[in-house]
Formats: structure tokens, sequence, C-alpha cells
């Protein structure tokens, strides 16, 4: 017993560690909610967003008048330590959990009092002199703490998650550079098309890629609207007249984002629209991040029955069985990260639609779904980065004589012989085995001469007059 210590709420007393500086409610949700195995210590961002929250309502609080000096410096310098990464293994409970974040909110309140009572050279848990109700959570609800707070986690990693796609499409664009000038056979529908440069194949990664760091930024910034002073459903119960605003300003003083408090709090309270939209735009990335490796286990098959165009650097022995095998396994797995973004995304639809009335309490599975995509498409596009794209090489002569021997190149013929001649040559190449080439000669369709200047692939590469 020596090592616990005894602490009370609504529904009686329970055993705290002594050592703790999380109270008797976080302690409940540490033995109810056993669920996805990920905590809140998991999201540093999240505790940080909590701390910035508890900052600006404390300095508010104090602006007014509602909270003395002493308690707003020690409240102020417990957040700037929480801000700075310390305590975070303070904050043991799950990321899924029932009562609409009121655990998370009630993790941060007890951890900040606790230290500040520390502080003060009080015992934890002597909550008369600083209460987590009552001074921590002054003019707070956890229905305006919480997801203010969640929102400010997600403009954090958003940076993060931004930074990472600029790195990637930067690698890919180096690689468009670097096989600028590899001559290779285009495809529509898995069928031969017209020639391109591996070097364009790898500039439209790059391209499609960099699109979506405008829409993740668009869209995160709808999270800087917040809902603090809102309290409990938006009408502002218990938060003095004026707190919102100020509110509002502090925060955006304090973290450096345009923060500004909600036109109608009694919407943006329940409202959830805001992280539907940015899961979209992680969703949209992913689709894309995994047809790109679709394209490279493609390009890379064989080595001698498959495309063989490129070859991907050799990370792992790929087969228990068959000797010599090397598997596309980065590709693989990120492809599989895709998949799990994808599938979070729905999470988010419904969690999103089943807010009712004046709360949404799904929130706490709907912000673990997108945290947890920002963390796997972070740690997915550095893999690929660094294990893959980086060390990819061109296979030149085996793209160079798919473009000889295609009949996709007939399709540069139709201007000067017809579609209908190209046709016919098409589908006797196709059966004969012999080449395009040989055939409009052999038909004398066109000269050799100008055969030579209009199957020369790098006058097929871009527009050009008739």
């Amino acid at each position: 017993m020596e090592n616990f210590r005894r602490e009370s709420d609504l529904l009686g007393e329970l055993l705290v560690p002594a050592d703790a500086y999380y109270g008797v409610q976080t302690q409940r949700a540490i033995e109810n909610f056993r669920i996805s195995g990920q905590y809140l210590f998991s999201y540093p961002e999240l505790i940080r967003g909590l701390a910035f929250v508890k900052k600006a309502a404390a300095l508010t609080n104090y602006e007014l008048g509602l909270l003395n000096e002493e308690l707003f410096l020690k409240i102020t310098e417990t957040c700037d330590e929480l801000i700075n990464g310390k305590m975070h293994d303070q904050f043991p409970i799950d990321m899924i959990q029932g009562g609409a974040g009121t655990s998370v909110n009630m993790n941060a309140n007890e951890v900040i009092a606790n230290r500040v009572l520390e502080k003060m050279g009080k015992n934890r848990g002597d909550y008369q002199f600083c209460s987590p109700n009552d001074h921590i959570n002054l003019s707070q609800s956890t229905n305006d703490a919480y997801p203010t707070a969640i929102k400010l986690a997600l403009l954090q990693m958003n940076e993060t998650l931004v930074d990472k796609v600029k790195k990637i499409v930067l690698a890919f664009r180096e690689k468009g550079e670097e096989f600028q000038d590899v001559i290779k056979m285009g495809r529509t529908q898995l069928q031969d098309a017209v020639p391109m440069t591996l070097g364009q194949e790898f500039e439209a990664f790059a391209a499609t890629l960099e699109e979506d760091i405008e829409k993740l930024n668009n869209n995160a910034n709808l999270f800087v609207e917040v809902n603090m002073g809102a309290t409990a459903i938006g009408t502002g119960l218990n938060a003095p007249l004026g707190y919102a605003e100020r509110c509002a300003g502090n925060l955006a003083e304090i973290t450096g984002y345009p923060i500004v408090s909600a036109p109608n709090l009694v919407e943006a309270t329940p409202d959830t629209g805001s992280y539907v939209i940015y899961s979209s735009a992680m969703k949209r990335l992913a689709v894309k991040l995994s047809k790109i490796c679709n394209d490279l286990r493609l390009l890379s098959s064989g080595p001698r029955s498959g495309f063989y165009e490129i070859n991907l650097p050799p990370m792992q022995p790929g087969s228990s069985i068959m000797p010599g095998k090397v598997n596309p396994v980065i590709p693989e797995v990120v492809n599989q990260v895709c998949y799990k973004v994808i599938g979070n995304d729905l999470t988010v639809t419904f969690a999103a639609e089943a807010g009712q009335l004046q709360l949404n309490v799904m929130e706490p599975v709907l912000s673990h779904a997108i945290m947890e995509n920002n963390q796997f498409l972070c740690n997915a596009l550095d893999t690929l980065r660094e294990k893959c794209i980086n060390g990819i090489t061109a296979n030149r002569e085996v793209c160079l004589n798919m473009v000889r021997n295609s009949i996709g190149i007939v399709t540069a013929l139709n201007p000067y012989i017809g579609y209908k001649n190209a046709t016919h040559i098409a589908k006797e190449a196709l059966e004969t085995g012999n080449s395009v080439y040989n055939l409009v000669l052999e038909h004398q369709l066109l000269t050799r001469e100008q055969l030579d200047d209009i199957l020369d692939p790098r006058k097929m590469l871009q527009p050009h007059k008739l």
C-alpha cells in the first residue's frame, strides 16, 4: 500500500500509483479501456496539443481574473514541460475509449495538477490547492478542450507528412532526370501504346504526388477553427464573456498557428467535417502511392519473364524454397500501408456520421484513425524513398529493344499511311512476328528514309509538325 495513494471521484475511491502524476479518472480509464494497444504517449503531438490548450486556457483565465498568479505561472511551466516532451509516459490510456474524450482531458488535467502541486511543495492528490477540475479545466469542457487538442495535433502531424511527401517527390524527380534519355514503351491497359522515356514516367510519379502537398495543406487549414469557450454544447455555460475569442487568440500566439474561434460554437462542437475532408486527402495520397508501387513492381518484374525495365534494390531473399528469388518487398509493404489508410478513412467516415445532436462521441476512434494514418504514411514514404527509389537502376537495352520490337509504334504512322493501313500492318505484324518497320517497306507504304524519320523514337516523345 505504500506504493499507492487513495483518490476518489463520483464512483468512489480507487488506488493510484503513488509516483504517478495522473489520478483517479486516468486510473479508471487504464482499467476500463484495454482496446487497441496504442496509447496517448504513442502520439506526442496530441500530448503537446493538450498542453497548448491548457496553457492558453490558463493564460485566458488569468487575464480575466479567474486564476491567481502563482497557479497561472506554475500551470504554464508545467504545460511547457509537456510541450518539450517531458512526462509523456504519464499518458498511458488507450487511444480508443468511450466517453467522448473525457479520459484524455482528465488525464491532462490530473498530470498538470499533480505536477503543479509538486512545484508548490504539496503532495500529489492534494487537490484543494490545485484541482484538475476547478483550476486546470477552468472555463473548459472536454467537448471543447479535447477536439481543439486533436486539431492542434493534426496541424503538427500534417507538417511532418508534407515534409515526407516533399522528400519523395524530390527523389522521383532526381530519378526522372537520371532516366531522361532511356527510351521505353508506354503502355495502356497493359498493352503496348507509344514510346516515352523512363524519365517521363518517373517525373510523372513526382508530379502526381506533388499535387497532394497543396491538398493536404489546404485541408489541414480547416483545423485552425476551434471551439474553445463552447464548454459542453456550444452555449458557453461556465465560461466568462469574451473567453472564446481571447482563448483562440492566445492559442494562436502560443502555437504559431492562425487559430480562430468558430463563428457558431453550437455548430462547431459536434462538427467533424474538417476531419472527414482531411482524411480524404490522406486517402487520395494513399491511392496514388499504391498505384505507383504497383507500377514499380510491374516495371521490375522478371528478371527473365517480366518487364524487367528497372531494377529495385535487393533487400532480402525472396523465398524459402526458390533459390535466387528476390521480391519487391518495399513496394509491397507500402501497398499494404495504403490499404490500411484507405480502410481507416472509412472508419473516419462512419465515426463522423455517428455524431448525434450536440456532440460526436466517436472522436476517439476518428482521431486515432487519422493519426495512425499519418504515422503509417510518414514511415512508408521514408521507407520507399530510402530503401527503394534512391537505389533504382534502369535496364536501358531492355527498354530500347521493347520499343524496336513493339507493334505500338505503328500509331506514329497513322498520319502518314492512314488508320486502315496502320491497322493491317499491326495485325500482320502480330500474326507473323515480322516487325512493323519491315512490313511497311514490303507493302511500299513509305520509303526507308521516310520511315526512319517518322519512327525515330525520340521524335515520338512530344508533339511535332506533320
